[in-house]
This record gives structure tokens, C-alpha cells and sequence, in this order.
């Protein structure tokens, strides 16, 4: 049958691990400069990381809040981050979460090259370097924030992880883990076809709850000859409504972006997107380069 979760079904994986040794936060307010300084915890990893620093600023005319940027320091370099407003709840979040101190001493604990990079997981801290990473949480979900088509998986997008659609339809996001897309160049008839992917999958959806109990059905019968009849029928049937009714497409932004810099179209309007990389992609690149353990 026509696979609807082709995206991804989960985003909790170890393939590599990056140690964070440091997590300042400094906040500017309307007349005055904070900054708070969080314990450094140290692992015995190879390559070890120190993040994060945040400053934000609010207009002192409005009270309005201004540009939120996060500082990564390596030991490859530094990855500058800015935190976009528009995503209310994960902005909100993310600071809780530095506040608290709950990134201090996490690793970046699964790294794909050509795809991005991923931290977050509070059960990283002090984690042995053969310990199964990526299922760790703060207990609780985050709702979907997708400001799209404005914000998408560009190169160097920063984003929320979550798990699959069969766990969580409503595509929340886990509370503390996110990742930063590296991704890759896509040709234009590369967009097409996974325009025409996006508009069969959403069609065939749709389809498939309309005979949701004939298949309940059909399967306790086990007529297996049924369902596959069914499948060819209602995939006819998705092909058609899917191309005299296309709900998504790419927008020129997307495709310069994609065809230009690259990124990871397939995750768009898929996992919500809340910053990106103004500075250190030449450092996530480093990071991506490295050798990873077994997925």
C-alpha cells in the first residue's frame, strides 16, 4: 500500500556523539545587560562542544521583542543562531530549557552527512559512547508552529524533532531535542516530483480514511485479495485528485533556495521550524564530516 509516512518516523537515533561542555545565557533587556553563567560539565568524548549563549533584544520604544541570536562555540568553531518570533512556543521553550540549564552537558548525538545534525536528548549527559541515544524528552510536547511557506528546511534551518506520524498525527514537537539541517542541492525536476509525491500522499490520505472500515474490515477478514484491489483503486484514485487539485507547491524563495544552497524539502510543513544559521555553516559542515557509530 502507498506509504503516507515518507518522511520520517522518527528523529531519535544515535549515529554520533558531540559533547556541550558550556551554556551561558545573557539577556538584553529594555536598559540593562544580564548575562548568566551555567556550570560547565566536561565528558571524556573526543570532540566536545560549548553551547550555548542567547542574548535577546527588546525595543525600547515598543516592549516588543527584537532579534533572539544563540551562540554555539566548538571546537571546530562557532554556529551563530537566531531564534525567530514567529514561532512563539519553541522561542519560549528554547529559553526556558537554557534557563534551566537543561542542554548543559548534552551531546549532539546523531549527525548525518548530507542531512543535519541533531542534539538535545537530556539523557545524553554524561551518556558512555555506546549508550542508544535519542529517546530522551522533558515529558512533555510542544504544538506544531509551521510559518510556512515563509520558514522552510533551507540549508542551516534550525528545527524540532518529534516523532512519526503514527505516534503523533498532530506533528508536535519534542519538548528539547531539535536539529540543523545541512541537507543538499536539489535540480528542479527533483521539486516536481516530490511536489507530485507531497499532492499523491495527501490525496491517497484522504482516500483512505473515506474506506477506513471497508479496510478495517477487509482486514479481519484477512481478504488479502481485496485490499490489494482496494490499494490499486484508491491509488488510481489519488493520482487523479492529486493532479487536477495539487494542494502544495514550491514557492520561487523555496526553489531558489533549494536549487542554490540546498536543504531538506521533504521535511517542509512536516516539522516545525523556528531559527536558523546567520554565521558557522563551514563549522556544521565539519561536524557532518565525522565518522558516526551504528545507527
Amino acid at each position: 500500500m502507498f506509504r503516507l509516512d515518507v518522511f520520517m518516523s522518527s528523529l531519535f537515533f544515535i549515529d554520533a556523539l558531540w559533547g556541550i561542555r558550556n551554556l551561558f545565557l545573557s539577556l538584553k533587556g529594555r536598559n540593562d545587560f544580564k548575562t548568566k553563567h551555567i556550570a560547565i560539565m566536561k565528558t571524556n568524548l573526543l570532540i566536545l562542544l560549548t553551547i550555548i549563549l542567547i542574548y535577546s533584544m527588546i525595543s525600547c520604544q515598543s516592549g516588543q521583542k527584537g532579534e533572539t541570536m544563540v551562540r554555539i562555540e566548538t571546537s571546530a568553531g562557532d554556529i551563530t543562531l537566531k531564534l525567530y518570533n514567529e514561532t512563539p512556543a519553541h522561542w519560549d521553550n528554547f529559553m526556558k530549557l537554557v534557563e534551566k540549564g537543561t542542554y548543559n552537558g548534552t551531546l549532539f548525538h546523531r549527525v548525518i552527512k548530507d542531512f543535519m545534525i541533531q542534539g538535545g536528548d537530556p539523557e545524553s549527559k554524561g551518556a558512555a559512547q555506546d549508550k542508544q541515544l535519542g529517546g530522551g524528552d522533558v515529558g512533555y510536547r510542544i504544538s506544531a508552529e509551521f510559518v510556512y511557506p515563509r520558514y522552510f528546511h533551507k540549508r542551516g534551518a534550525l528545527a524540532a524533532a518529534r516523532l512519526g506520524d503514527s505516534a503523533n498525527p498532530n506533528k508536535e514537537s519534542s519538548g528539547c531535542q531539535f536539529y540543523i539541517v545541512t541537507g543538499r542541492v536539489y535540480g528542479e525536476e527533483e521539486l516536481l516530483d516530490m511536489e507530485a509525491q507531497k499532492n499523491m500522499s495527501a490525496a491517497f490520505n484522504v482516500l483512505k480514511k473515506k474506506h477506513a472500515k471497508t479496510i478495517q474490515r477487509m482486514q479481519n477478514e484477512n481478504n488479502s485479495m481485496g485490499l490489494q484491489h482496494l490499494q490499486e483503486q484508491i491509488t488510481e484514485e489519488a493520482k487523479t485528485m492529486a493532479e487536477k487539485e495539487p494542494g502544495f507547491r514550491f514557492t520561487p524563495e523555496q526553489i531558489e533556495a533549494y536549487t542554490t544552497v540546498g536543504g531538506t524539502p521533504f521535511l517542509d510543513n512536516e516539522y516545525t521550524v523556528y531559527g536558523e544559521v546567520t554565521e558557522g555553516m563551514d563549522v556544521v559542515d565539519k561536524i557532518q564530516q565525522v565518522a558516526t557509530n551504528a545507527a
